[in-house]
């Protein structure tokens, strides 16, 4: 499970346009937000929220990306509905998740069930994990991390 302090594990992500890229490749900061599943309710209001901020987080420098299981389709179907802001890429092998431990059993009405938690990284420059929130509620969580990203450009560590 990927910790605050750790080297975040440098895994393969699959991008919305098909082609792979490894984490390690991507411009940092970066905000990696896992969510259950596209086009429901509160990864619906997760990604919008994120989207609303997307300028902000540019601004302090940090990049966002949004991931789940969901094949690069959907995300477009997903992206294209809610004219989505935030990348988002598809771990289909599902290396992405248990390399962050967010691949975990679920319950939902008594069945027992594997899928993603809502947890999200900021993960700094240096490539390892400045924060890490677990369990996630949707509302107010964009604003929080943006709060993080931009105490991390004030200590200069960004």
């Amino acid at each position: 499970m990927a910790q605050e302090g750790e080297a975040a594990p440098d895994v393969t992500l699959q991008m919305g346009d098909g082609s792979t890229t490894k984490l390690s490749q991507l411009k940092r900061p970066l905000v990696l937000y896992f969510y259950p599943k596209d086009d429901t309710s509160g990864c619906t209001v997760e990604a919008k929220d994120f989207t609303a901020l997307a300028a902000a987080f540019e601004i302090e420098g940090t990049s966002l990306l949004g991931v789940s299981k969901d094949p690069p389709k959907a995300h477009a179907k997903f992206t294209a509905k809610y004219d989505l802001k935030v990348p988002l890429a598809t771990d289909a092998d599902g290396n992405v998740t248990e390399g962050f431990g967010v691949w975990v059993e679920k319950s939902l009405y008594g069945r027992k069930y594997m899928g993603i938690e809502r947890a999200t990284f900021l993960i700094g420059e240096d490539g390892r994990i400045v924060r890490a929130w677990r369990k996630v509620s949707v509302k107010g969580h964009a604003e929080e991390v943006l709060a993080a990203a931009r105490a991390l450009k004030g200590t200069g560590s960004s």
